[in-house]
């Protein structure tokens, strides 16, 4: 599959500021970025730095008056939908040394409050077929709600209230995964499918040596999404994060599959 994804983003700036911008479709990892434009006028200053996880190289700028961004990529999609039922999990001491930091509670991801939960609602199952029926559960029984949560807003909170965004559904999975002692992250993709549009989050699991994406949405299939960055979880896959104060203007992202002409 191929998509074509664009996106825009215009910000008021009040007073010179630093910038990170993750909003780039990463290169690898089950995709191909065939073309891609990145257009942000003419910054005082800009710096491409090499992402920590390996994943999406953030863009830093210093400027002031106003951000305008646009991005437009075109991205062929060679991941599978996994079966995660038949993925089997990593025994921890065998976990390559980059997934063992994913096992650890973070900001927005306080696994070790999820221990006793986990143990009474999914003990009964292993590895893939544990976390397909934890994606379940919150897909069953959370409420998609624009607006109902903040920069303030954990898995606990999203928990306990059981209705949320896309970042709060992918913050429960991850909690979850974690207390089950499965590594999870999170990650910032375009996918078709989500409504309404937007950067969207989800999960990924390492099971069977690799990492899997799982959206407790149900609104994103990995087959149809780029991935962008990757993270502990919010905090750091965030699009746009400002040292200082910006006001939004204007924000908009669309996907749509490539569809090509069959030839004569």
């Amino acid at each position: 599959m191929k998509l074509a994804i664009r996106a825009s983003l215009k910000y008021r700036l009040p007073q010179p500021v630093d910038l990170m911008l993750q909003i780039e479709a990463a290169n690898g990892h089950g995709q191909r970025v065939l073309d891609a434009a990145l257009d942000l006028g003419a910054p005082d200053d800009i710096v491409r730095t090499p992402s920590a996880a390996g994943i999406c190289d953030p863009v830093w700028l210093h400027t002031e008056g106003q951000l305008v961004a646009d991005y437009r990529a075109r991205v062929a999609i060679d991941r599978p939908d996994p079966d995660l039922a038949a993925l089997a999990a990593v025994p921890l001491h065998r976990l390559p040394a980059d997934a063992v930091p994913y096992l650890n509670e973070s900001r927005y991801c306080p696994s070790n409050k999820f221990h006793a939960f986990v143990e009474r609602r999914f003990g009964d199952h292993d590895g893939g077929a544990k976390v397909a029926r934890m994606r379940d559960w919150i897909e069953s029984r959370f409420t998609y709600v624009a607006g109902s949560s903040d920069a303030e807003t954990g898995a606990l909170d999203s928990f306990v209230e059981r209705r949320g965004v896309c970042r709060d559904y992918a913050h429960v999975m991850i909690a979850l995964a974690r207390a089950a002692q499965i590594p999870a992250r999170m990650a910032s993709v375009y996918a078709l499918g989500v409504d309404p549009q937007d950067f969207h989050a989800v999960a990924e699991v390492f099971l069977d040596g690799d990492w899997h994406p799982v959206d407790a949405t149900g609104m994103a299939r990995a087959s149809a999404m780029a991935r962008i960055c990757v993270g502990r979880d919010a905090a750091d896959i965030s699009f746009l994060t400002a040292y200082g104060a910006i006001e939004l203007v204007d924000q908009s992202v669309a996907v749509a599959e490539v569809v090509e002409a069959e030839a004569e």
